[in-house]
């Protein structure tokens, strides 16, 4: 009896990101030699990092990704965690997909964590959160083109508490080999001055370990945000802001901007 393999097509390849293999890889390597970030001392251990449209949000993202690149076989299982825009549900959802596809291929999924996972109270296998959400999906080109061989962990944040997605890292933190990726945006649709300040806010909290300081307006990935930070608490974790702009910084008018920042977190 064969068994076939499940996989999840890519949403927004096309729209968010090139839709061809060759213009999405020339496209990344762009975005990564671009950025120049001070690079991190020792392996990042997790990292938050922004999910627009490439021309809007990839070259703040690529600071966060250009840190991983000493470290490409070290890493071998990406968890991956980003906010629900499409569809609304309770709790944190899995997929029972083997794979997900982009155009530069495919990207194992590490059934075992899931299933793993899956036991948790607030964690639901459910595919309709996966399937057209793109704040996971514009991540995988950049982990394909870096990292070496690595399996992907996607969980979407429904509606939770920090303390829920606290208790998931936390669940996971000792696993070998793992980074922990946190996609989020920053401020909504503000001008680009208020922008500036609210998402300058947001990085001082998060700099800070204060999740309780970042408001839901502050980062569509707030869930998100707020579970690392208490655990990155735990852990006594350094965290460096590596990059913070917006909208009206990269490719769009200053009038209503959306906000973008990346930070990595490594031992101290």
């Amino acid at each position: 009896m064969t068994t076939h393999s499940r996989h999840r097509a890519p949403a927004v390849a096309g729209s968010f990101y090139p839709g061809s293999g060759m213009e999405l890889e020339h496209s990344v390597e762009h975005y990564l030699t671009q950025a120049h970030p001070d690079m991190a001392t020792s392996r990042p251990l997790a990292m938050i990092v922004p999910h627009a449209g490439y021309i809007y949000s990839a070259p703040v993202a690529a600071s966060a990704y250009k840190q991983l690149i000493p470290y490409a076989d070290r890493i071998t299982q990406v968890i991956l965690l980003g906010p629900s825009h499409r569809v609304p549900f309770t709790g944190i959802a899995t997929s029972s997909m083997d794979r997900f596809d982009t155009p530069l291929g495919e990207i194992p999924l590490n059934r075992k964590t899931i299933e793993q996972l899956n036991q948790l109270p607030f964690v639901t296998e459910y595919d309709s959160a996966h399937q057209q959400e793109h704040s996971l999906e514009v991540q995988l080109p950049f982990l394909q083109k870096i990292l070496t061989r690595f399996s992907l962990v996607p969980l979407v944040i429904g509606q939770t508490s920090d303390e829920q997605v606290h208790q998931l890292l936390e669940y996971l933190w000792n696993e070998p080999d793992t980074l922990f990726l946190i996609s989020s945006d920053l401020s909504h649709y503000l001008d680009y001055e208020s922008a500036r300040k609210y998402d300058f806010a947001t990085m001082k909290a998060i700099e800070q370990l204060k999740p309780d300081r970042i408001q839901y307006e502050q980062a569509c990935g707030r869930s998100g945000i707020a579970g690392l930070l208490l655990t990155a608490k735990n852990h006594h974790l350094k965290v460096k802001t590596l990059d913070i702009r917006n909208s009206g910084d990269t490719a769009g008018s200053k009038d209503q901007v959306v906000g973008y920042g990346s930070w990595v977190f490594t031992k101290e």
